[in-house]
């Protein structure tokens, strides 16, 4: 049976619909994985330390277009498998981790709205996880009790739980306002008060501006802000633990962004924060997180204004003698993702030509000869060894689909053999060498 068969068409719709597109999809992955299976070892390595109370910070470092975004995604949704929290962000000129205009909680603020879990992977699981944290807390009062609702005896029962997850999130830094409102949530939830469970949730995610306002509507005098927001994140991570879950995974891309920050002061300030992340992380400060932040080559190794720039992550991140293309210490807290083969692209190209088949029901008229035929085409291309990403050859590949499945009567060598074809080819890897920049994700 091909993979056509096997995947809903919904899903073949979204997947192909954004690869053509440029962009990653959230769903259907696992169809069209291949290659990257030493850097998905290495990160669900990770993961299981995380899981026992450890943490880690990893940078997933590739040109545009190389697959750090796809390789986000793919461990994102792997995580969440595995009962984790995701929360995930793009920085850009709006968000950062650190900024006088308040980029770093703008940065905070998405994180928060997208918190995902395997029940609710688009985002905005906050208010579920809260819910579906205090429902548990009175099943299991309930269990162990062996008393029903309603009874008093019970609510103290749940009280009980509920006050020994508070006293442990209290013991960290600001984790007295934070306990405080958990159990002010808690109190709103049992008692049906959905304006302070509303409130409660705004607090959360940071969208009181004033501590007065905060104070007047919850009796808390303290708010997030651009420098602290990171730990709140800390205290989620222990929660989402004491709630059930396995950990916290927090996934930032496009560092480039601070790469690109023309001040140089505040450039640093951005290097700083990553510098706490990163020891926070290695140092035990936080448990149950891991951190995994997306950057091109430049941004990262740009010793002007990339981070190595900043001399304290330089010596910490940068690559030791025996690493070398073909052999990566994918231990190392920088994974550098090299181009995937030719070989692993002609298996993508096959998977997606069973799916675009199975979507539009024909059958499929490309065959192995002319996958190789377009495959060498590509990868023949001068400078493709150094330029040619995933992404092109998906985009081109996709688009040949689409005109075969549009036009019956036109041939694949006719478009492979094209002037137009080996044009646009040509054009394609030459504006990226003069740019160096091409607007890609995956």
């Amino acid at each position: 049976m091909t993979v056509s068969n096997k995947v809903p068409r919904r899903i073949a719709q979204t997947v192909l619909n954004s690869l053509k597109g440029g962009v990653v999809p959230r769903i259907g992955l696992p169809y069209i994985t291949v290659g990257r299976k030493n850097e998905i070892a290495a990160l669900l390595h990770d993961v299981d330390i995380i899981a026992e109370g450890g943490a880690s910070f990893r940078f997933i470092v590739g040109r545009y277009g190389s697959g750090k975004s796809f390789l986000l995604q793919t461990v994102r949704n792997y995580v969440m498998d595995r009962g984790f929290i995701v929360a995930d962000a793009d920085l850009s000129p709006e968000r950062r981790l650190q900024g006088t205009r308040g980029q770093g909680l703008a940065t905070y603020r998405e994180l928060i709205g997208n918190l995902s879990t395997k029940t609710r992977p688009e985002g905005g699981a906050l208010t579920l996880v809260l819910d579906r944290w205090i429902s548990t807390v009175q099943s299991e009062a309930a269990q162990e009790t062996g008393l029903t609702p309603g009874d008093p005896a019970l609510s103290a029962a749940v009280d009980k739980k509920i006050y020994a997850v508070t006293s442990a999130v209290s013991e960290l830094v600001h984790g007295f306002e934070f306990a405080r409102l958990l159990s002010a949530y808690y109190h709103a939830y049992i008692n049906g008060d959905d304006e302070t469970k509303a409130k409660v949730i705004r607090w959360f995610r940071g969208e009181y501006t004033l501590k007065s306002e905060a104070k007047e509507a919850l009796g808390i005098n303290m708010i997030i802000t651009d420098d602290d927001w990171y730990e709140y994140l800390k205290l989620f991570a222990t929660f989402f633990r004491l709630a059930g879950y396995a950990g916290m995974m927090i996934m930032i891309d496009e560092l480039v962004n601070i790469y690109k920050i023309p001040n140089s002061i505040t450039r640093q300030y951005n290097y700083e924060k990553i510098l706490t992340m990163y020891n926070d992380t290695l140092q035990g400060k936080a448990r149950y997180l891991g951190i995994i932040m997306g950057a091109t080559p430049q941004a990262l190794e740009d010793k002007r204004r990339g981070i190595y720039s900043y001399e304290a992550l330089r010596s910490r991140l940068a690559e030791g003698r025996f690493s070398k293309p073909g052999a990566r210490d994918l231990l190392a807290p920088v994974i550098r993702l090299e181009a995937l083969t030719a070989e692993e692209m002609l298996v993508l190209c096959e998977k997606l030509a069973d799916m675009h088949a199975g979507l539009y029901g024909y059958t499929r008229r490309v065959t192995e000869e002319d996958l190789a035929c377009f495959i060498r085409i590509e990868y023949s291309r001068i400078g493709a060894d150094q330029n040619i990403t995933p992404r092109e050859v998906i985009r081109d590949f996709i688009e040949l689909l689409d005109l075969l499945y549009q036009n019956p009567s036109m041939t694949i060598s006719e478009l492979l053999n094209s002037d137009e074809f080996s044009y646009a080819e040509s054009e394609a890897v030459s504006n990226e060498t003069e740019t160096g920049f091409a607007e890609f994700t995956i």
